[in-house]
């Protein structure tokens, strides 16, 4: 799917520009007159470099602290300098100077932000110029900051549920490969002398050896073009909607990443809402940041909705990605025109079901590290050991 930038007219007559995500040409103009609007011109943008990634808690701070300084009555330019001075990010600093050049240059804040990808998000972008425009830009940056906090503290949170499973794991594959090349050869070399007949479970494990010391670079080599296959497919439509789908149906993973991604989901287009932001472009911009392509298409076909006159809840009810409940709350939200509020507060509630889930994946996940590693560990001491027990036997 490629970017591309139009110019169209309104029903009213009045040139529009914008870019969009899309197959073609043909589905530029098709996704155009879904929106009641006719399609004048259009090329493929360019690509552009995403620039120096710098980390949320960085952006988080620098945020917290613009807010503070915009607030106290210091100018713009007066304010980014102080920033750019104080951080301690050397990427963020350069960042900042290129960003006090361009409003010096006579850019507004959000043109001047959108040019760095790699520290300012399109959200972050966009809210600033909706602050901009209402002169609300303090009270922008401080729910900007608050929002990047929680949704930072989400990801953190669902990252660190795997870190602990991981480790254990990595451990694991490392003890059996010392017993695979250290332990077992000896054990064989042992067997081999006195030319006694193996039990099956002592021959497999002997052949495991065998072949991770015979064929070690073929299963490096598979190892590597299977990670590879799985990257490329993943970067493909058709690839990144299957596995992000086969992830969502995943036994309590998959509940995880749901809930992760419907607090996400409701956050975002909550603050964007409630910060001025368009509902249309809202729900494009909680699309392109929802990480996962089945959400992305839902609130995409939820986008095409309301520009046909309908609601949101509807075609997120009929994805079937999202819980009735959510639906239900959004539905409501829209009829009595809170929906900013109402998605805040199913963002709240949905942290809490993020802690909850986390807890729920440790608390399984340690007894099937156990069961694995006593069975495939200690499945190996004892294969070993059985011809020792059969020549114990043999002897009384």
């Amino acid at each position: 799917m490629a970017t591309f930038e139009y110019t169209a007219k309104s029903p009213s007559g009045e040139e529009v520009t914008g870019t969009v995500e899309a197959q073609s040409r043909e589905d530029v103009a098709n996704q155009l007159r879904k929106n009641r609007l006719i399609l004048v011109r259009t090329r493929e943008a360019k690509k552009q470099k995403k620039g120096k990634s710098v980390p949320t808690r960085d952006v988080v701070i620098f945020t917290r602290q613009f807010a503070t300084m915009i607030n106290s009555g210091l100018p713009l330019v007066q304010a980014l300098d102080i920033l750019a001075q104080q951080t301690d990010n050397k990427d963020l600093a350069d960042v900042t100077k290129q960003v006090v050049y361009d409003v010096e240059s006579g850019n507004t804040l959000a043109d001047a932000l959108s040019k760095h990808k790699g520290a300012f998000s399109d959200l972050f972008v966009n809210m600033v110029a909706a602050g901009e425009a209402g002169g609300i830009l303090d009270t922008i940056l401080l729910r900007l900051a608050t929002f990047l906090e929680k949704n930072d503290a989400i990801v953190r949170k669902v990252k660190g549920a795997m870190i602990y499973p991981g480790v254990i794991f990595s451990v694991a594959g490392g003890a059996v490969l010392i017993l695979l090349i250290f332990v077992i050869p000896t054990f064989q070399a042992m067997f081999a002398s006195v030319n006694m007949e193996l039990p099956i479970p002592t021959k497999i494990v002997i052949l495991m050896a065998d072949t991770l010391q015979n064929y070690w670079w073929l299963m490096i080599a598979a190892s590597v073009f299977t990670v590879w296959a799985i990257r490329t497919y993943y970067a493909t439509d058709g690839g990144r909607l299957v596995i992000d789908k086969i992830m969502l149906n995943a036994p309590v993973l998959g509940d995880l990443l749901r809930k992760s991604a419907v607090s996400r989901f409701t956050r975002t287009l909550g603050t964007l809402i409630s910060s001025g932001v368009s509902i249309l472009e809202g729900l494009e911009i909680t699309a392109r940041t929802a990480g996962n392509r089945v959400i992305h298409d839902a609130v995409m076909m939820s986008r095409g909705s309301i520009a046909g006159g309908e609601t949101i809840a509807k075609p997120l009810q009929a994805s079937g990605v999202f819980p009735p409940m959510v639906t239900s709350m959004i539905s409501v939200g829209e009829a009595t025109g809170g929906l900013d509020e109402m998605l805040s507060k199913i963002a709240d509630f949905y942290d809490d079901e993020v802690d909850a889930a986390v807890g729920a994946l440790l608390s399984l996940m340690e007894p099937i590290m156990i069961v694995v590693l006593g069975v495939v560990v200690g499945g190996m001491i004892v294969a070993m050991y059985l011809p020792i027990f059969g020549m114990i036997n043999s002897v009384q």
